[in-house]
Protein backbone atom coordinates (compact mmCIF):
# COMPACT_ATOMS: atom_id res chain seq x y z
CA UNK A 1 0.00 0.00 0.00
CA UNK A 2 0.75 3.44 -0.60
CA UNK A 3 0.87 5.87 2.32
CA UNK A 4 -0.66 9.76 1.95
CA UNK A 5 -0.58 11.58 5.02
CA UNK A 6 -3.31 14.17 4.90
CA UNK A 7 -2.02 16.87 8.39
CA UNK A 8 -5.64 19.01 8.87
CA UNK A 9 -9.07 17.84 8.98
CA UNK A 10 -11.09 20.97 8.22
CA UNK A 11 -13.63 22.29 6.73
CA UNK A 12 -11.71 22.07 2.83
CA UNK A 13 -10.54 18.20 4.07
CA UNK A 14 -13.54 16.15 3.48
CA UNK A 15 -13.86 15.70 -0.20
CA UNK A 16 -10.35 15.52 -0.27
CA UNK A 17 -10.43 12.46 1.88
CA UNK A 18 -13.64 11.25 0.14
CA UNK A 19 -12.05 10.92 -2.60
CA UNK A 20 -9.00 8.93 -1.44
CA UNK A 21 -10.96 6.60 0.53
CA UNK A 22 -13.16 6.03 -2.61
CA UNK A 23 -9.86 5.68 -4.75
CA UNK A 24 -7.72 3.58 -1.84
CA UNK A 25 -8.78 -0.22 -3.19
CA UNK A 26 -7.89 0.90 -6.84
CA UNK A 27 -4.72 2.42 -6.33
CA UNK A 28 -3.98 0.70 -3.51
CA UNK A 29 -3.60 3.83 -0.90
CA UNK A 30 -3.53 3.73 2.79
CA UNK A 31 -4.77 7.58 3.93
CA UNK A 32 -3.79 8.70 7.32
CA UNK A 33 -5.95 11.53 8.45
CA UNK A 34 -4.04 13.93 11.30
CA UNK A 35 -5.50 16.83 12.99
CA UNK A 36 -5.07 18.12 16.39
CA UNK A 37 -8.25 17.13 17.05
CA UNK A 38 -8.62 13.59 16.75
CA UNK A 39 -12.42 13.59 16.28
CA UNK A 40 -12.12 15.69 13.50
CA UNK A 41 -10.11 12.96 11.93
CA UNK A 42 -11.94 10.08 12.98
CA UNK A 43 -15.38 11.85 11.59
CA UNK A 44 -13.71 11.98 7.83
CA UNK A 45 -12.10 8.07 8.29
CA UNK A 46 -15.64 6.76 8.48
CA UNK A 47 -14.26 4.32 9.37
CA UNK A 48 -12.79 2.80 6.44
CA UNK A 49 -10.78 0.08 6.23
CA UNK A 50 -7.62 1.52 4.06
CA UNK A 51 -7.54 5.12 6.54
CA UNK A 52 -6.18 5.50 10.31
CA UNK A 53 -6.84 8.82 12.30
CA UNK A 54 -4.29 10.14 14.21
CA UNK A 55 -3.99 13.26 16.97
CA UNK A 56 -0.94 15.17 15.60
CA UNK A 57 -0.19 19.20 17.34
CA UNK A 58 1.99 20.03 13.67
CA UNK A 59 4.66 21.87 16.35
CA UNK A 60 5.65 19.00 18.40
CA UNK A 61 8.34 17.96 16.15
CA UNK A 62 9.23 14.30 17.00
CA UNK A 63 5.85 13.50 16.44
CA UNK A 64 5.31 15.55 12.90
CA UNK A 65 8.42 13.84 11.73
CA UNK A 66 7.76 10.66 12.79
CA UNK A 67 4.45 10.62 10.70
CA UNK A 68 6.03 12.51 7.57
CA UNK A 69 8.70 9.75 8.12
CA UNK A 70 6.22 7.31 7.58
CA UNK A 71 4.64 8.31 4.94
CA UNK A 72 5.20 8.17 0.55
CA UNK A 73 3.53 11.55 0.10
CA UNK A 74 2.35 14.50 2.49
CA UNK A 75 -0.68 16.84 1.91
CA UNK A 76 -0.94 19.64 4.49
CA UNK A 77 -4.16 21.37 4.56
CA UNK A 78 -2.83 23.18 7.61
CA UNK A 79 -2.68 27.09 7.61
CA UNK A 80 -0.55 28.22 5.12
CA UNK A 81 1.89 30.23 7.58
CA UNK A 82 2.42 26.16 9.28
CA UNK A 83 3.32 24.66 5.80
CA UNK A 84 6.68 25.69 5.74
CA UNK A 85 7.67 23.01 8.64
CA UNK A 86 6.13 20.00 7.12
CA UNK A 87 7.80 21.24 4.10
CA UNK A 88 11.08 21.02 5.71
CA UNK A 89 10.60 17.78 6.93
CA UNK A 90 9.62 16.54 3.22
CA UNK A 91 13.17 17.55 1.92
CA UNK A 92 14.78 15.57 5.19
CA UNK A 93 13.02 12.26 4.63
CA UNK A 94 12.38 12.73 0.57
CA UNK A 95 8.74 13.06 0.63
CA UNK A 96 6.30 14.96 -2.11
CA UNK A 97 4.63 17.14 -1.02
CA UNK A 98 0.85 19.07 -1.94
CA UNK A 99 -0.83 22.05 -0.48
CA UNK A 100 -3.95 24.50 -2.06
CA UNK A 101 -1.74 27.48 -0.37
CA UNK A 102 0.05 30.58 -2.27
CA UNK A 103 3.58 29.60 -2.34
CA UNK A 104 5.63 31.80 0.30
CA UNK A 105 8.99 33.09 -0.15
CA UNK A 106 9.94 30.22 2.40
CA UNK A 107 8.79 27.35 0.24
CA UNK A 108 10.02 29.10 -2.92
CA UNK A 109 13.65 29.01 -1.08
CA UNK A 110 13.01 24.71 -1.28
CA UNK A 111 12.90 24.35 -4.79
CA UNK A 112 16.98 23.74 -5.20
CA UNK A 113 16.58 20.71 -2.28
CA UNK A 114 12.81 19.46 -3.79
CA UNK A 115 14.47 19.42 -7.11
CA UNK A 116 17.88 18.16 -6.26
CA UNK A 117 16.21 14.96 -4.62
CA UNK A 118 13.60 14.49 -7.45
CA UNK A 119 10.33 15.63 -5.29
CA UNK A 120 7.24 17.46 -6.73
CA UNK A 121 5.89 20.05 -4.34
CA UNK A 122 2.97 20.98 -5.74
CA UNK A 123 1.14 24.40 -4.31
CA UNK A 124 -1.63 26.71 -5.31
CA UNK A 125 -4.04 23.41 -6.56
CA UNK A 126 -7.39 24.34 -4.68
CA UNK A 127 -10.03 25.89 -6.42
CA UNK A 128 -8.51 29.47 -6.06
CA UNK A 129 -5.84 29.40 -6.42
CA UNK A 130 -5.72 26.08 -8.24
CA UNK A 131 -8.82 25.53 -10.61
CA UNK A 132 -8.60 28.93 -11.50
CA UNK A 133 -5.10 28.54 -12.56
CA UNK A 134 -5.55 25.00 -14.53
CA UNK A 135 -8.49 26.09 -16.10
CA UNK A 136 -6.99 29.53 -17.47
CA UNK A 137 -3.80 27.99 -18.75
CA UNK A 138 -5.52 25.47 -20.97
CA UNK A 139 -7.20 28.49 -22.84
CA UNK A 140 -3.94 30.31 -22.86
CA UNK A 141 -1.87 27.96 -24.20
CA UNK A 142 -4.47 26.78 -26.57
CA UNK A 143 -4.50 30.28 -28.12
CA UNK A 144 -1.12 30.76 -27.93
CA UNK A 145 -0.65 26.61 -30.01
CA UNK A 146 -2.92 28.40 -32.59
CA UNK A 147 -1.10 31.14 -33.51
CA UNK A 148 -3.18 33.94 -31.86
CA UNK A 149 -1.36 37.00 -29.31
CA UNK A 150 -2.91 37.12 -25.99
CA UNK A 151 -4.55 40.77 -26.00
CA UNK A 152 -7.02 40.63 -22.57
CA UNK A 153 -6.95 38.25 -19.88
CA UNK A 154 -9.71 38.76 -16.85
CA UNK A 155 -10.73 36.07 -14.38
CA UNK A 156 -13.38 36.03 -11.60
CA UNK A 157 -13.71 33.71 -8.94
CA UNK A 158 -16.78 33.61 -5.90
CA UNK A 159 -17.75 31.57 -2.90
CA UNK A 160 -21.39 31.83 -2.38
CA UNK A 161 -24.60 30.49 -0.97
CA UNK A 162 -26.53 28.52 -3.47
CA UNK A 163 -29.95 30.03 -4.97
CA UNK A 164 -31.60 27.81 -2.98
CA UNK A 165 -30.20 28.80 0.53
CA UNK A 166 -30.15 32.15 -0.35
CA UNK A 167 -32.26 34.04 2.14
CA UNK A 168 -31.17 36.97 3.21
CA UNK A 169 -30.94 40.51 2.02
CA UNK A 170 -27.21 40.56 1.25
CA UNK A 171 -27.43 37.66 -0.67
CA UNK A 172 -24.26 35.82 1.04
CA UNK A 173 -23.45 33.07 3.81
CA UNK A 174 -19.39 32.56 4.60
CA UNK A 175 -18.40 29.60 2.71
CA UNK A 176 -14.97 29.74 3.61
CA UNK A 177 -12.59 31.75 6.17
CA UNK A 178 -14.87 34.72 7.47
CA UNK A 179 -11.31 36.08 8.61
CA UNK A 180 -10.20 36.31 4.88
CA UNK A 181 -13.74 37.85 3.83
CA UNK A 182 -13.72 40.52 6.42
CA UNK A 183 -10.20 41.59 5.61
CA UNK A 184 -10.69 41.11 1.39
CA UNK A 185 -8.97 44.23 -0.22
CA UNK A 186 -6.45 45.16 2.60
CA UNK A 187 -2.44 45.43 2.13
CA UNK A 188 -2.61 48.09 -0.40
CA UNK A 189 -4.69 49.17 -3.66
CA UNK A 190 -5.56 46.95 -6.25
CA UNK A 191 -3.37 46.76 -9.11
CA UNK A 192 -3.68 45.73 -12.97
CA UNK A 193 -3.78 46.72 -16.11
CA UNK A 194 -6.17 47.97 -18.83
CA UNK A 195 -5.18 48.70 -22.43
CA UNK A 196 -1.59 49.31 -21.49
CA UNK A 197 -2.11 51.60 -19.10
CA UNK A 198 -1.28 50.98 -15.12
CA UNK A 199 -4.40 51.47 -12.85
CA UNK A 200 -4.59 51.26 -9.33
CA UNK A 201 -7.86 51.51 -7.11
CA UNK A 202 -6.79 52.37 -3.39
CA UNK A 203 -8.91 49.87 -0.63
CA UNK A 204 -11.20 53.12 0.16
CA UNK A 205 -12.40 52.53 -3.36
CA UNK A 206 -12.02 48.77 -4.16
CA UNK A 207 -15.66 48.21 -3.61
CA UNK A 208 -17.12 51.25 -5.26
CA UNK A 209 -15.50 49.80 -8.49
CA UNK A 210 -17.31 46.79 -10.01
CA UNK A 211 -17.57 45.37 -12.92
CA UNK A 212 -20.97 43.18 -14.01
CA UNK A 213 -21.03 39.64 -15.05
CA UNK A 214 -23.87 37.06 -16.39
CA UNK A 215 -23.71 33.68 -16.18
CA UNK A 216 -27.07 32.14 -17.38
CA UNK A 217 -29.02 30.21 -16.01
CA UNK A 218 -27.58 32.11 -12.73
CA UNK A 219 -28.19 35.78 -13.58
CA UNK A 220 -26.17 38.93 -12.69
CA UNK A 221 -22.73 39.29 -10.68
CA UNK A 222 -20.82 42.30 -10.52
CA UNK A 223 -16.54 41.86 -9.22
CA UNK A 224 -14.32 44.20 -7.42
CA UNK A 225 -10.56 43.62 -8.17
CA UNK A 226 -7.55 41.92 -6.20
CA UNK A 227 -5.15 43.52 -4.52
CA UNK A 228 -2.36 42.59 -7.01
CA UNK A 229 -3.53 41.39 -10.14
CA UNK A 230 0.00 42.43 -12.45
CA UNK A 231 1.87 39.39 -10.78
CA UNK A 232 0.05 36.80 -12.87
CA UNK A 233 1.78 38.34 -16.15
CA UNK A 234 4.70 36.46 -15.52
CA UNK A 235 3.34 33.05 -14.01
CA UNK A 236 0.86 33.03 -16.54
CA UNK A 237 3.51 33.90 -19.82
CA UNK A 238 1.43 37.12 -20.42
CA UNK A 239 4.18 39.95 -19.89
CA UNK A 240 3.48 41.53 -22.85
CA UNK A 241 -0.47 41.51 -22.37
CA UNK A 242 -2.48 44.97 -22.46
CA UNK A 243 -4.81 44.03 -20.17
CA UNK A 244 -5.30 41.95 -17.24
CA UNK A 245 -7.74 42.19 -14.43
CA UNK A 246 -8.39 39.64 -11.70
CA UNK A 247 -11.58 40.08 -8.94
CA UNK A 248 -13.72 38.73 -6.65
CA UNK A 249 -17.36 38.06 -7.51
CA UNK A 250 -20.64 38.93 -4.94
CA UNK A 251 -24.34 39.08 -5.81
CA UNK A 252 -25.01 42.67 -7.34
CA UNK A 253 -25.43 44.75 -4.52
CA UNK A 254 -23.00 43.33 -2.19
CA UNK A 255 -19.74 45.56 -3.06
CA UNK A 256 -21.82 48.88 -2.42
CA UNK A 257 -23.21 47.74 0.75
CA UNK A 258 -20.27 46.54 2.40
CA UNK A 259 -18.18 49.73 1.37
CA UNK A 260 -20.70 50.80 4.36
CA UNK A 261 -18.55 49.00 6.89
CA UNK A 262 -14.86 50.02 4.62
CA UNK A 263 -15.90 53.47 4.96
CA UNK A 264 -17.43 53.27 9.14
CA UNK A 265 -13.90 52.10 9.62
CA UNK A 266 -15.02 48.41 10.63
CA UNK A 267 -13.07 46.39 8.44
CA UNK A 268 -9.72 47.48 10.09
CA UNK A 269 -7.57 45.17 11.91
CA UNK A 270 -4.76 47.00 13.35
CA UNK A 271 -6.14 48.59 16.59
CA UNK A 272 -7.57 46.46 19.47
CA UNK A 273 -10.99 48.32 20.38
CA UNK A 274 -10.85 49.23 24.59
CA UNK A 275 -13.49 47.48 26.42
CA UNK A 276 -14.51 45.63 23.68
CA UNK A 277 -15.44 42.41 25.70
CA UNK A 278 -18.51 44.73 27.37
CA UNK A 279 -19.91 45.82 23.83
CA UNK A 280 -23.25 45.21 22.07
CA UNK A 281 -23.93 45.26 18.95
CA UNK A 282 -25.35 48.68 19.14
CA UNK A 283 -21.79 50.03 21.22
CA UNK A 284 -19.83 48.97 18.08
CA UNK A 285 -21.82 50.96 15.74
CA UNK A 286 -21.93 53.63 17.90
CA UNK A 287 -17.94 53.62 18.27
CA UNK A 288 -17.42 54.98 14.38
CA UNK A 289 -20.13 57.92 14.69
CA UNK A 290 -19.95 61.58 16.11
CA UNK A 291 -21.13 62.15 19.52
CA UNK A 292 -24.88 63.99 19.39
CA UNK A 293 -26.84 64.87 22.69
CA UNK A 294 -30.18 64.01 21.23
CA UNK A 295 -29.68 61.90 17.71
CA UNK A 296 -29.82 58.01 18.14
CA UNK A 297 -27.66 55.71 16.63
CA UNK A 298 -30.02 54.93 14.01
CA UNK A 299 -30.22 58.62 13.10
CA UNK A 300 -26.38 59.78 13.34
CA UNK A 301 -25.51 56.51 11.12
CA UNK A 302 -27.76 57.53 8.25
CA UNK A 303 -27.14 61.57 8.62
CA UNK A 304 -23.70 60.32 7.41
CA UNK A 305 -23.96 57.55 4.98
CA UNK A 306 -26.78 59.64 3.43
CA UNK A 307 -29.48 56.93 3.59
CA UNK A 308 -32.99 56.86 3.77
CA UNK A 309 -35.03 54.68 6.42
CA UNK A 310 -36.35 52.68 3.71
CA UNK A 311 -33.05 52.27 1.52
CA UNK A 312 -32.10 48.54 1.08
CA UNK A 313 -28.96 49.31 2.40
CA UNK A 314 -30.28 50.42 5.30
CA UNK A 315 -32.55 47.20 5.55
CA UNK A 316 -29.34 45.18 4.65
CA UNK A 317 -27.90 46.92 7.92
CA UNK A 318 -30.88 46.16 10.06
CA UNK A 319 -30.88 42.66 8.95
CA UNK A 320 -27.61 42.21 11.03
CA UNK A 321 -29.20 43.13 14.19
CA UNK A 322 -26.39 45.59 14.43
CA UNK A 323 -28.39 48.37 16.42
CA UNK A 324 -29.22 45.69 19.28
CA UNK A 325 -28.48 46.52 22.21
CA UNK A 326 -29.00 43.84 24.07
CA UNK A 327 -26.64 41.74 21.77
CA UNK A 328 -23.30 41.37 23.15
CA UNK A 329 -19.83 40.62 21.20
CA UNK A 330 -18.33 39.34 23.69
CA UNK A 331 -14.47 39.61 22.45
CA UNK A 332 -11.46 40.64 24.62
CA UNK A 333 -8.97 42.80 23.36
CA UNK A 334 -10.24 42.45 20.15
CA UNK A 335 -9.68 44.79 16.63
CA UNK A 336 -12.76 46.45 14.96
CA UNK A 337 -12.39 43.67 12.09
CA UNK A 338 -12.37 40.77 14.92
CA UNK A 339 -16.21 42.71 15.76
CA UNK A 340 -17.32 42.58 12.84
CA UNK A 341 -16.16 39.19 11.94
CA UNK A 342 -17.92 37.63 15.52
CA UNK A 343 -21.14 39.76 14.24
CA UNK A 344 -21.66 38.89 10.41
CA UNK A 345 -21.35 35.09 11.33
CA UNK A 346 -24.04 35.37 14.01
CA UNK A 347 -26.00 36.20 10.86
CA UNK A 348 -24.25 34.37 7.62
CA UNK A 349 -23.21 30.92 8.63
CA UNK A 350 -24.11 28.03 6.54
CA UNK A 351 -27.04 26.49 8.54
CA UNK A 352 -27.41 22.19 8.16
CA UNK A 353 -29.68 22.31 5.14
CA UNK A 354 -27.84 25.08 3.41
CA UNK A 355 -25.72 24.50 0.30
CA UNK A 356 -23.13 26.87 -1.19
CA UNK A 357 -22.15 27.45 -4.84
CA UNK A 358 -18.68 28.11 -6.50
CA UNK A 359 -18.72 30.66 -9.42
CA UNK A 360 -15.40 31.04 -11.91
CA UNK A 361 -15.39 33.34 -15.14
CA UNK A 362 -12.74 33.82 -17.45
CA UNK A 363 -12.58 36.60 -20.04
CA UNK A 364 -10.07 36.03 -23.19
CA UNK A 365 -9.00 37.92 -25.60
CA UNK A 366 -6.91 37.57 -28.58
CA UNK A 367 -6.00 38.54 -32.23
CA UNK A 368 -5.49 35.97 -35.39
CA UNK A 369 -4.80 36.27 -38.97
CA UNK A 370 -5.69 40.29 -38.15
CA UNK A 371 -8.99 39.73 -36.33
CA UNK A 372 -9.93 40.34 -32.95
CA UNK A 373 -12.10 37.31 -30.82
CA UNK A 374 -13.23 36.62 -27.24
CA UNK A 375 -13.66 33.14 -25.56
CA UNK A 376 -15.91 33.63 -22.00
CA UNK A 377 -15.65 30.25 -19.69
CA UNK A 378 -17.87 30.27 -16.40
CA UNK A 379 -17.80 27.37 -13.91
CA UNK A 380 -20.77 27.08 -11.57
CA UNK A 381 -20.47 24.28 -8.62
CA UNK A 382 -23.37 23.82 -6.40
CA UNK A 383 -22.52 22.08 -3.28
CA UNK A 384 -24.36 19.36 -1.15
CA UNK A 385 -25.03 19.60 2.84
CA UNK A 386 -22.25 20.00 5.08
CA UNK A 387 -19.66 19.16 5.08
CA UNK A 388 -19.32 18.39 1.47
CA UNK A 389 -19.62 22.25 0.34
CA UNK A 390 -18.83 23.04 -2.88
CA UNK A 391 -15.66 24.53 -1.61
CA UNK A 392 -14.72 21.50 -0.52
CA UNK A 393 -15.20 19.70 -3.36
CA UNK A 394 -13.58 21.87 -5.72
CA UNK A 395 -10.78 23.22 -3.11
CA UNK A 396 -10.38 19.42 -2.32
CA UNK A 397 -10.44 17.26 -5.79
CA UNK A 398 -7.33 19.18 -7.19
CA UNK A 399 -5.61 18.70 -4.28
CA UNK A 400 -6.26 14.57 -4.12
CA UNK A 401 -5.77 14.18 -7.47
CA UNK A 402 -2.58 15.83 -7.66
CA UNK A 403 -0.96 13.63 -5.18
CA UNK A 404 -2.27 10.33 -6.98
CA UNK A 405 -0.82 11.76 -10.09
CA UNK A 406 2.48 12.57 -8.33
CA UNK A 407 2.51 8.91 -7.12
CA UNK A 408 1.55 7.48 -9.58
CA UNK A 409 4.33 9.58 -11.91
CA UNK A 410 2.01 11.07 -14.36
CA UNK A 411 2.94 14.51 -12.51
CA UNK A 412 6.69 13.74 -12.19
CA UNK A 413 8.65 17.68 -12.97
CA UNK A 414 10.53 17.78 -9.39
CA UNK A 415 10.66 21.19 -7.62
CA UNK A 416 8.25 24.32 -5.80
CA UNK A 417 5.70 24.56 -8.41
CA UNK A 418 1.73 25.59 -9.08
CA UNK A 419 -0.46 23.78 -11.32
CA UNK A 420 0.26 25.83 -14.44
CA UNK A 421 1.84 22.75 -17.18
CA UNK A 422 -0.05 20.56 -19.21
CA UNK A 423 1.32 17.44 -17.52
CA UNK A 424 -0.70 18.91 -14.45
CA UNK A 425 -3.84 20.38 -15.54
CA UNK A 426 -4.71 18.49 -18.95
CA UNK A 427 -5.29 15.06 -16.66
CA UNK A 428 -7.04 16.90 -13.41
CA UNK A 429 -9.08 19.02 -15.19
CA UNK A 430 -10.83 15.86 -17.62
CA UNK A 431 -11.14 14.01 -14.02
CA UNK A 432 -13.22 17.09 -12.30
CA UNK A 433 -15.37 16.39 -15.29
CA UNK A 434 -17.00 13.63 -13.67
CA UNK A 435 -17.79 15.37 -10.59
CA UNK A 436 -19.35 17.79 -12.17
CA UNK A 437 -16.97 20.57 -12.42
CA UNK A 438 -16.88 21.41 -15.67
CA UNK A 439 -16.30 24.66 -17.81
CA UNK A 440 -18.25 26.11 -20.54
CA UNK A 441 -16.66 28.15 -23.07
CA UNK A 442 -18.29 30.39 -26.05
CA UNK A 443 -17.32 32.93 -28.36
CA UNK A 444 -18.33 36.05 -27.49
CA UNK A 445 -17.50 39.71 -29.63
CA UNK A 446 -14.30 41.41 -28.99
CA UNK A 447 -14.74 43.59 -26.14
CA UNK A 448 -11.92 46.16 -26.19
CA UNK A 449 -11.34 49.63 -24.93
CA UNK A 450 -11.68 52.81 -26.20
CA UNK A 451 -7.87 54.28 -26.09
CA UNK A 452 -9.12 57.65 -25.28
CA UNK A 453 -10.79 56.11 -22.40
CA UNK A 454 -7.77 54.46 -20.94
Amino acid sequence: MRKILVIGAGRSASSLIQYLLNKSETEQLHITIADVNLRNAQKLTKRHSNSTAIELDVFNDERRQKAIKDCDIVISMLPARFHIEVAKDCITYKKHMVTASYVSNEMLALDDDAKQHNLVFMNEIGLDPGIDHMSAMQIIDRIRDGGAKLLLFESFAGGLVAPESDNNLWNYKFTWNPRNVVLAGHGGAAKFIQEGSYKYIPYHKVFRRTEFLEIEGYGRFEAYANRDSLKYRSVYGLDDILTLYRGTMRRVGFSKAWNIFVQLGMTDDTYIMEGSEDMSYRDFVNSFLPYSLTDSVELKLRHLLKIDQDDIFWLKLEELDLFNPDKKIGLSNATPAQMLQKILMDSWTLEPEDKDMIVMYHKFGYELNGKKKQIDSNLVVIGEKKPYTAMAKTVGLPVAMAAVHILNGTIKTPGVQIPIHKEVYNPILKALQDYGIIFHEKQVPYIGYNPQNK
